[in-house]
Protein backbone atom coordinates (compact mmCIF):
# COMPACT_ATOMS: atom_id res chain seq x y z
CA UNK A 1 0.00 0.00 0.00
CA UNK A 2 3.28 2.07 0.50
CA UNK A 3 3.74 2.20 -3.21
CA UNK A 4 0.46 3.55 -4.01
CA UNK A 5 0.68 6.65 -1.64
CA UNK A 6 3.56 7.45 -3.32
CA UNK A 7 2.17 7.43 -6.15
CA UNK A 8 -0.64 9.36 -5.34
CA UNK A 9 1.41 11.86 -3.58
CA UNK A 10 4.24 12.12 -5.63
CA UNK A 11 3.32 11.88 -8.78
CA UNK A 12 0.10 12.79 -9.45
CA UNK A 13 -0.59 16.28 -11.31
CA UNK A 14 -0.59 18.93 -8.64
CA UNK A 15 -3.38 20.90 -9.46
CA UNK A 16 -5.82 17.47 -9.75
CA UNK A 17 -4.01 16.62 -6.76
CA UNK A 18 -4.86 19.16 -4.70
CA UNK A 19 -8.55 19.60 -6.03
CA UNK A 20 -8.43 15.67 -5.34
CA UNK A 21 -7.34 16.23 -1.53
CA UNK A 22 -8.90 19.23 -0.81
CA UNK A 23 -12.62 18.80 -1.98
CA UNK A 24 -13.66 16.48 0.31
CA UNK A 25 -12.83 18.55 3.05
CA UNK A 26 -14.28 21.69 1.55
CA UNK A 27 -17.47 19.96 1.53
CA UNK A 28 -17.32 18.51 5.11
CA UNK A 29 -15.82 21.63 6.12
CA UNK A 30 -19.02 23.92 4.23
CA UNK A 31 -21.09 21.61 5.68
CA UNK A 32 -20.01 21.83 9.39
CA UNK A 33 -19.94 25.68 8.64
CA UNK A 34 -23.52 25.32 7.59
CA UNK A 35 -24.28 23.52 11.09
CA UNK A 36 -22.74 26.55 13.20
CA UNK A 37 -24.83 28.82 11.70
CA UNK A 38 -27.92 26.86 11.87
CA UNK A 39 -26.70 26.08 15.75
CA UNK A 40 -26.97 29.92 16.22
CA UNK A 41 -30.12 30.10 13.90
CA UNK A 42 -31.97 28.09 16.69
CA UNK A 43 -30.65 29.49 19.59
CA UNK A 44 -31.37 33.10 18.34
CA UNK A 45 -35.33 31.70 18.34
CA UNK A 46 -35.00 31.28 21.99
CA UNK A 47 -33.83 34.73 22.86
CA UNK A 48 -31.05 37.19 22.12
CA UNK A 49 -29.63 36.48 25.42
CA UNK A 50 -29.45 32.76 24.47
CA UNK A 51 -27.58 34.14 21.17
CA UNK A 52 -25.18 36.10 23.54
CA UNK A 53 -24.90 33.74 25.86
CA UNK A 54 -23.47 31.16 22.89
CA UNK A 55 -21.00 34.37 21.37
CA UNK A 56 -19.70 34.91 24.74
CA UNK A 57 -18.80 30.82 25.44
CA UNK A 58 -17.13 31.14 22.25
CA UNK A 59 -13.62 31.71 23.39
CA UNK A 60 -13.51 28.92 25.58
CA UNK A 61 -15.18 26.77 22.56
CA UNK A 62 -12.26 27.90 20.12
CA UNK A 63 -9.60 26.85 22.93
CA UNK A 64 -10.77 23.61 22.69
CA UNK A 65 -10.89 23.21 19.27
CA UNK A 66 -7.17 24.91 19.02
CA UNK A 67 -5.90 22.04 20.96
CA UNK A 68 -7.53 19.74 18.68
CA UNK A 69 -6.57 20.51 15.67
CA UNK A 70 -3.20 21.73 16.96
CA UNK A 71 -2.28 18.32 17.96
CA UNK A 72 -3.58 17.19 14.57
CA UNK A 73 -1.60 19.64 12.73
CA UNK A 74 1.10 18.16 14.59
CA UNK A 75 -0.09 14.52 14.01
CA UNK A 76 -0.69 14.98 10.32
CA UNK A 77 2.97 16.70 9.48
CA UNK A 78 4.59 13.85 11.11
CA UNK A 79 2.80 11.31 10.28
CA UNK A 80 2.91 12.13 6.56
CA UNK A 81 6.43 12.86 6.78
CA UNK A 82 7.00 8.99 8.05
CA UNK A 83 4.99 7.85 5.04
CA UNK A 84 7.15 9.78 2.84
CA UNK A 85 10.48 8.28 4.02
CA UNK A 86 8.62 4.67 4.40
CA UNK A 87 9.14 4.46 8.41
CA UNK A 88 5.61 2.78 8.69
CA UNK A 89 6.53 1.43 12.07
CA UNK A 90 7.63 4.91 13.35
CA UNK A 91 3.79 5.75 11.94
CA UNK A 92 1.70 3.22 13.71
CA UNK A 93 3.40 4.63 17.15
CA UNK A 94 2.64 8.13 16.04
CA UNK A 95 -0.98 7.27 15.53
CA UNK A 96 -1.53 5.37 18.94
CA UNK A 97 0.04 8.57 20.53
CA UNK A 98 -2.13 10.79 18.99
CA UNK A 99 -4.88 8.51 20.03
CA UNK A 100 -3.68 9.21 23.97
CA UNK A 101 -3.24 12.79 23.56
CA UNK A 102 -6.66 13.09 22.25
CA UNK A 103 -8.18 11.15 25.28
CA UNK A 104 -5.60 13.42 27.89
CA UNK A 105 -6.99 16.59 26.00
CA UNK A 106 -10.38 15.63 26.52
CA UNK A 107 -10.61 15.02 30.23
CA UNK A 108 -8.08 18.42 31.22
CA UNK A 109 -11.29 20.35 29.57
CA UNK A 110 -14.14 18.17 31.11
CA UNK A 111 -12.36 19.18 34.67
CA UNK A 112 -12.08 22.73 33.14
CA UNK A 113 -15.91 23.42 31.86
CA UNK A 114 -17.28 22.22 35.14
CA UNK A 115 -15.09 24.27 37.31
CA UNK A 116 -14.51 26.87 35.68
CA UNK A 117 -17.06 27.69 33.28
CA UNK A 118 -19.67 29.96 35.77
CA UNK A 119 -16.24 32.01 36.51
CA UNK A 120 -15.76 32.52 33.02
CA UNK A 121 -19.03 34.36 32.08
CA UNK A 122 -19.11 36.36 34.94
CA UNK A 123 -16.06 37.94 33.72
CA UNK A 124 -17.78 38.75 30.38
CA UNK A 125 -21.37 40.00 31.87
CA UNK A 126 -22.79 40.85 34.22
CA UNK A 127 -26.58 39.73 33.49
CA UNK A 128 -27.14 36.80 35.28
CA UNK A 129 -29.55 35.41 32.41
CA UNK A 130 -26.29 35.51 29.86
CA UNK A 131 -24.29 34.02 32.67
CA UNK A 132 -26.76 31.13 33.79
CA UNK A 133 -26.98 30.17 29.88
CA UNK A 134 -24.19 30.03 28.92
CA UNK A 135 -22.72 27.65 31.67
CA UNK A 136 -25.25 25.25 31.18
CA UNK A 137 -24.06 24.90 27.29
CA UNK A 138 -20.57 25.30 28.10
CA UNK A 139 -20.62 22.54 30.95
CA UNK A 140 -22.25 19.99 28.54
CA UNK A 141 -19.78 21.20 25.50
CA UNK A 142 -16.82 20.58 27.47
CA UNK A 143 -17.89 17.29 29.70
CA UNK A 144 -18.99 15.47 26.50
CA UNK A 145 -15.79 17.04 24.47
CA UNK A 146 -14.03 13.27 24.10
CA UNK A 147 -16.32 13.42 20.98
CA UNK A 148 -14.34 16.34 19.27
CA UNK A 149 -11.19 15.41 20.72
CA UNK A 150 -11.44 12.00 18.98
CA UNK A 151 -12.79 13.27 15.98
CA UNK A 152 -10.26 15.24 15.14
CA UNK A 153 -7.42 12.44 16.16
CA UNK A 154 -8.96 9.87 13.82
CA UNK A 155 -9.85 12.39 11.04
CA UNK A 156 -6.40 13.85 10.91
CA UNK A 157 -4.94 9.97 10.26
CA UNK A 158 -7.15 9.61 7.32
CA UNK A 159 -6.08 12.91 6.07
CA UNK A 160 -2.80 12.12 6.60
CA UNK A 161 -2.57 8.85 4.35
CA UNK A 162 -4.65 10.85 1.67
CA UNK A 163 -8.31 9.19 2.15
CA UNK A 164 -9.73 12.59 2.54
CA UNK A 165 -13.40 11.05 0.82
CA UNK A 166 -13.64 9.65 4.09
CA UNK A 167 -13.17 12.65 6.65
CA UNK A 168 -15.92 14.16 4.19
CA UNK A 169 -18.48 11.35 5.12
CA UNK A 170 -17.64 11.34 8.87
CA UNK A 171 -17.84 14.79 9.00
CA UNK A 172 -20.49 15.49 6.75
CA UNK A 173 -22.70 12.64 8.67
CA UNK A 174 -21.92 14.36 12.44
CA UNK A 175 -23.23 18.12 10.92
CA UNK A 176 -26.14 16.60 9.31
CA UNK A 177 -27.69 14.83 13.03
CA UNK A 178 -26.27 17.85 14.35
CA UNK A 179 -28.87 20.04 12.39
CA UNK A 180 -31.60 17.62 12.61
CA UNK A 181 -31.20 17.40 16.24
CA UNK A 182 -30.81 20.84 16.87
CA UNK A 183 -34.50 21.85 16.94
CA UNK A 184 -35.54 18.61 18.23
CA UNK A 185 -33.73 19.01 21.56
CA UNK A 186 -33.86 22.62 21.99
CA UNK A 187 -37.72 23.06 21.13
CA UNK A 188 -38.55 19.32 22.14
CA UNK A 189 -39.78 18.04 18.72
CA UNK A 190 -40.67 14.15 18.63
CA UNK A 191 -39.29 12.01 21.58
CA UNK A 192 -37.49 15.09 22.82
CA UNK A 193 -38.13 16.89 26.44
CA UNK A 194 -37.66 20.83 25.23
CA UNK A 195 -34.58 21.87 26.52
CA UNK A 196 -33.74 25.11 25.30
CA UNK A 197 -29.98 25.97 24.96
CA UNK A 198 -28.75 22.84 26.75
CA UNK A 199 -30.58 21.28 23.74
CA UNK A 200 -28.07 22.90 21.67
CA UNK A 201 -25.27 21.09 23.47
CA UNK A 202 -26.22 17.72 23.36
CA UNK A 203 -26.84 18.28 19.56
CA UNK A 204 -23.24 19.32 18.87
CA UNK A 205 -21.66 16.64 21.39
CA UNK A 206 -24.26 14.23 19.98
CA UNK A 207 -22.93 14.92 16.14
CA UNK A 208 -19.14 15.04 17.57
CA UNK A 209 -19.20 11.44 18.74
CA UNK A 210 -20.92 10.07 16.39
CA UNK A 211 -18.45 11.57 13.55
CA UNK A 212 -15.71 10.46 15.53
CA UNK A 213 -17.11 6.81 15.81
CA UNK A 214 -17.29 6.59 12.09
CA UNK A 215 -13.51 8.10 11.38
CA UNK A 216 -12.37 5.00 13.82
CA UNK A 217 -14.08 2.67 11.45
CA UNK A 218 -13.06 3.91 8.59
CA UNK A 219 -9.34 3.94 10.18
CA UNK A 220 -9.89 0.05 11.26
CA UNK A 221 -11.38 -1.11 7.95
CA UNK A 222 -9.83 0.92 5.01
CA UNK A 223 -6.43 2.93 6.39
CA UNK A 224 -3.96 -0.43 6.07
CA UNK A 225 -0.42 2.21 6.53
CA UNK A 226 -1.67 2.28 9.99
CA UNK A 227 -2.14 0.47 12.69
CA UNK A 228 -4.18 1.22 15.51
CA UNK A 229 -3.33 -0.88 18.93
CA UNK A 230 -4.20 -0.22 22.57
CA UNK A 231 -0.71 -1.83 23.54
CA UNK A 232 0.86 1.29 21.54
CA UNK A 233 -0.89 3.79 23.38
CA UNK A 234 1.31 5.31 25.64
CA UNK A 235 3.21 7.88 24.83
CA UNK A 236 6.93 8.33 23.95
CA UNK A 237 8.63 11.90 24.92
CA UNK A 238 10.85 11.81 21.60
CA UNK A 239 7.17 11.64 19.57
CA UNK A 240 4.80 13.69 22.00
CA UNK A 241 7.83 16.45 21.26
CA UNK A 242 7.66 16.04 17.22
CA UNK A 243 4.01 16.42 17.16
CA UNK A 244 3.90 19.44 19.51
CA UNK A 245 7.02 21.28 17.86
CA UNK A 246 4.36 21.75 15.00
CA UNK A 247 1.32 21.59 17.22
CA UNK A 248 2.50 24.15 20.05
CA UNK A 249 2.64 26.85 17.89
CA UNK A 250 -0.77 26.09 16.16
CA UNK A 251 -2.38 25.94 19.19
CA UNK A 252 -1.13 29.22 20.77
CA UNK A 253 -2.17 30.62 17.25
CA UNK A 254 -5.63 29.60 17.81
CA UNK A 255 -5.47 30.06 21.54
CA UNK A 256 -4.93 33.36 20.80
CA UNK A 257 -8.24 33.83 18.50
CA UNK A 258 -9.74 32.95 21.94
CA UNK A 259 -8.09 35.59 23.71
CA UNK A 260 -8.54 38.30 21.16
CA UNK A 261 -12.37 37.45 20.99
CA UNK A 262 -12.71 37.51 24.66
CA UNK A 263 -11.22 41.01 24.77
CA UNK A 264 -13.27 42.10 21.76
CA UNK A 265 -15.84 40.32 23.19
CA UNK A 266 -15.24 43.01 26.48
CA UNK A 267 -15.07 45.53 24.78
CA UNK A 268 -18.18 45.27 23.07
CA UNK A 269 -20.14 44.57 25.50
CA UNK A 270 -19.41 47.93 27.04
CA UNK A 271 -21.39 49.72 24.29
CA UNK A 272 -24.39 47.16 24.23
CA UNK A 273 -25.17 42.98 24.86
CA UNK A 274 -26.13 43.25 21.47
CA UNK A 275 -23.10 44.08 19.90
CA UNK A 276 -21.27 41.21 21.38
CA UNK A 277 -24.27 38.97 19.96
CA UNK A 278 -23.64 40.35 16.36
CA UNK A 279 -19.70 39.74 16.81
CA UNK A 280 -21.04 36.15 17.67
CA UNK A 281 -22.99 36.09 14.53
CA UNK A 282 -20.31 37.04 12.48
CA UNK A 283 -17.89 34.68 13.53
CA UNK A 284 -20.72 32.23 12.44
CA UNK A 285 -21.06 33.47 9.25
CA UNK A 286 -17.17 33.81 8.26
CA UNK A 287 -16.86 30.51 9.12
CA UNK A 288 -18.86 29.87 5.91
CA UNK A 289 -16.07 31.63 3.65
CA UNK A 290 -12.90 30.66 5.92
CA UNK A 291 -14.10 26.99 6.14
CA UNK A 292 -12.99 26.20 2.74
CA UNK A 293 -10.21 27.60 2.72
CA UNK A 294 -9.28 25.63 5.90
CA UNK A 295 -10.47 22.72 3.88
CA UNK A 296 -7.83 23.63 0.77
CA UNK A 297 -4.93 24.17 3.40
CA UNK A 298 -5.85 20.30 5.39
CA UNK A 299 -5.75 19.11 1.57
CA UNK A 300 -2.39 21.37 1.17
CA UNK A 301 -0.52 20.35 4.17
CA UNK A 302 0.08 16.43 3.90
CA UNK A 303 0.91 17.22 -0.25
CA UNK A 304 3.54 19.80 1.39
CA UNK A 305 4.66 17.30 4.16
CA UNK A 306 5.10 14.22 2.04
CA UNK A 307 7.11 15.84 -1.10
CA UNK A 308 9.25 17.30 1.67
CA UNK A 309 10.09 13.75 3.06
CA UNK A 310 10.42 12.58 -0.53
CA UNK A 311 12.79 15.83 -1.35
CA UNK A 312 10.58 16.96 -4.56
CA UNK A 313 10.63 20.76 -4.14
CA UNK A 314 8.93 21.80 -7.19
CA UNK A 315 5.64 19.95 -6.24
CA UNK A 316 5.59 22.24 -2.99
CA UNK A 317 6.25 25.64 -4.98
CA UNK A 318 3.80 24.29 -7.53
CA UNK A 319 0.97 23.60 -4.23
CA UNK A 320 1.21 26.26 -3.08
CA UNK A 321 1.24 28.96 -5.72
CA UNK A 322 -2.53 26.56 -6.45
CA UNK A 323 -3.37 27.18 -2.82
CA UNK A 324 -2.75 30.86 -2.76
CA UNK A 325 -5.10 31.21 -6.07
CA UNK A 326 -8.15 28.86 -5.00
CA UNK A 327 -7.97 30.92 -1.61
CA UNK A 328 -7.62 34.28 -2.62
CA UNK A 329 -10.75 33.21 -5.22
CA UNK A 330 -12.45 32.29 -2.04
CA UNK A 331 -12.62 35.36 0.03
CA UNK A 332 -13.29 37.51 -2.63
CA UNK A 333 -16.94 35.93 -3.26
CA UNK A 334 -17.23 35.91 0.62
CA UNK A 335 -15.96 39.89 0.67
CA UNK A 336 -18.82 40.56 -2.28
CA UNK A 337 -21.85 38.63 -0.13
CA UNK A 338 -20.88 40.88 2.81
CA UNK A 339 -20.88 43.90 1.05
CA UNK A 340 -23.99 43.48 -0.83
CA UNK A 341 -26.24 41.33 1.44
CA UNK A 342 -25.94 42.16 5.03
CA UNK A 343 -28.90 42.68 6.25
CA UNK A 344 -30.14 39.48 4.70
CA UNK A 345 -27.49 37.69 6.36
CA UNK A 346 -28.23 39.09 9.42
CA UNK A 347 -31.82 38.50 9.35
CA UNK A 348 -31.32 34.14 9.31
CA UNK A 349 -30.52 34.89 13.22
CA UNK A 350 -34.10 36.34 13.89
CA UNK A 351 -32.20 40.05 13.81
CA UNK A 352 -33.97 42.60 16.12
CA UNK A 353 -33.86 46.68 14.24
CA UNK A 354 -31.10 46.82 17.02
CA UNK A 355 -29.11 44.22 15.76
CA UNK A 356 -29.48 45.01 12.00
CA UNK A 357 -28.52 48.95 12.95
CA UNK A 358 -25.35 47.72 14.43
CA UNK A 359 -24.35 44.27 12.03
CA UNK A 360 -24.79 46.05 8.97
CA UNK A 361 -21.94 48.31 8.99
CA UNK A 362 -19.96 45.65 10.89
CA UNK A 363 -20.12 43.13 8.17
CA UNK A 364 -19.42 45.67 5.37
CA UNK A 365 -16.26 46.61 7.45
CA UNK A 366 -14.75 44.03 8.76
CA UNK A 367 -15.13 41.97 5.27
CA UNK A 368 -12.75 44.15 4.14
CA UNK A 369 -9.96 42.52 5.40
CA UNK A 370 -10.99 39.14 3.26
CA UNK A 371 -9.52 40.41 0.46
CA UNK A 372 -5.84 39.88 2.01
CA UNK A 373 -6.31 37.56 4.24
CA UNK A 374 -6.38 34.10 1.73
CA UNK A 375 -2.85 34.58 1.15
CA UNK A 376 -2.11 35.31 4.94
CA UNK A 377 -4.13 31.85 5.70
CA UNK A 378 -2.26 29.95 3.25
CA UNK A 379 0.90 30.83 4.15
CA UNK A 380 0.71 30.26 7.52
CA UNK A 381 -0.38 26.17 6.94
CA UNK A 382 3.02 26.04 4.92
CA UNK A 383 4.63 27.45 7.19
CA UNK A 384 3.51 24.51 9.64
CA UNK A 385 3.86 21.70 6.93
CA UNK A 386 7.67 22.64 6.35
CA UNK A 387 8.38 22.43 9.96
CA UNK A 388 8.33 26.18 10.53
CA UNK A 389 5.75 26.28 13.08
CA UNK A 390 6.64 29.48 14.80
CA UNK A 391 6.37 31.20 11.81
CA UNK A 392 2.81 31.08 12.39
CA UNK A 393 2.49 31.76 15.87
CA UNK A 394 4.33 35.38 15.14
CA UNK A 395 2.38 36.05 12.59
CA UNK A 396 -0.82 35.56 15.04
CA UNK A 397 0.34 37.05 18.09
CA UNK A 398 1.20 40.20 15.81
CA UNK A 399 -2.24 40.19 14.29
CA UNK A 400 -4.29 39.69 16.93
CA UNK A 401 -2.03 40.82 20.29
CA UNK A 402 -0.15 43.37 18.98
CA UNK A 403 -2.12 45.71 16.32
CA UNK A 404 -6.05 44.09 16.82
CA UNK A 405 -6.98 44.66 20.23
CA UNK A 406 -5.21 47.57 20.83
CA UNK A 407 -6.83 49.44 17.71
CA UNK A 408 -10.13 48.21 18.92
CA UNK A 409 -9.72 49.60 21.93
CA UNK A 410 -8.87 52.96 20.58
CA UNK A 411 -11.25 53.30 18.45
CA UNK A 412 -14.03 52.36 21.48
CA UNK A 413 -12.55 55.34 23.52
CA UNK A 414 -13.88 57.54 20.55
CA UNK A 415 -17.66 56.02 21.43
CA UNK A 416 -18.21 55.01 18.04
CA UNK A 417 -18.74 51.53 17.64
CA UNK A 418 -18.54 51.48 13.82
CA UNK A 419 -14.95 52.45 14.73
CA UNK A 420 -14.27 49.73 16.39
CA UNK A 421 -14.67 46.96 13.37
CA UNK A 422 -11.79 48.75 11.34
CA UNK A 423 -9.55 47.15 13.60
CA UNK A 424 -9.76 44.30 11.65
CA UNK A 425 -8.91 45.34 8.13
CA UNK A 426 -6.17 47.12 9.97
CA UNK A 427 -4.39 44.23 11.89
CA UNK A 428 -4.84 42.19 8.37
CA UNK A 429 -2.94 43.83 6.08
CA UNK A 430 0.40 44.21 8.79
CA UNK A 431 -0.50 40.16 8.89
CA UNK A 432 0.18 40.19 4.97
CA UNK A 433 3.18 42.11 5.13
CA UNK A 434 4.99 39.89 7.72
CA UNK A 435 3.23 36.36 5.96
CA UNK A 436 5.24 38.16 3.11
CA UNK A 437 8.58 39.01 5.13
CA UNK A 438 8.49 34.97 6.51
CA UNK A 439 7.34 33.40 2.99
CA UNK A 440 10.80 35.01 1.37
CA UNK A 441 13.02 33.82 4.25
CA UNK A 442 11.54 30.09 3.98
CA UNK A 443 11.47 30.32 0.33
CA UNK A 444 15.19 31.36 -0.14
CA UNK A 445 16.53 28.85 2.66
CA UNK A 446 14.47 25.64 1.63
CA UNK A 447 13.81 25.89 -2.01
CA UNK A 448 16.61 28.09 -3.62
CA UNK A 449 18.96 25.66 -1.59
Amino acid sequence: MGSIQENKMGTMPVNKLIITMSLPMIVSMLIQALYNIVDSIFVAKISEDALTAVSLAFPFQNLMIAVGTGTGVGVNALLSRTLGEKNFRLADKVANVAVFLALINSLVFAAAGILFSDIFFKMQTNSEIIAKLGSEYLVICSVFSFGMFGQFCFERMLQSTGRTMFTMFSQSIGAIINIILDPCMIFGIGPFPEMGIKGAALATVTGQIIAMLIAFVFNQKYNHEITLSIKQILPEKEIVKKIYAVGVPSILMASIGSLMTFCMNKILIGFTSTAAAVFGVYFKLQSFIFMPVFGLNNGMVPVIAYNLGAKQFDRIKKAMKICMAYATSLMLVGFVLFQTIPELLLQLFNASEAMIEIGVPALRTISIHFVFAGISIVCVSVFQAVGKGMYSLYISIARQIVVLIPVAYLMSLTGNLNAVWLSFPVAECMSLAVCMLFMKRVYSRLFVK
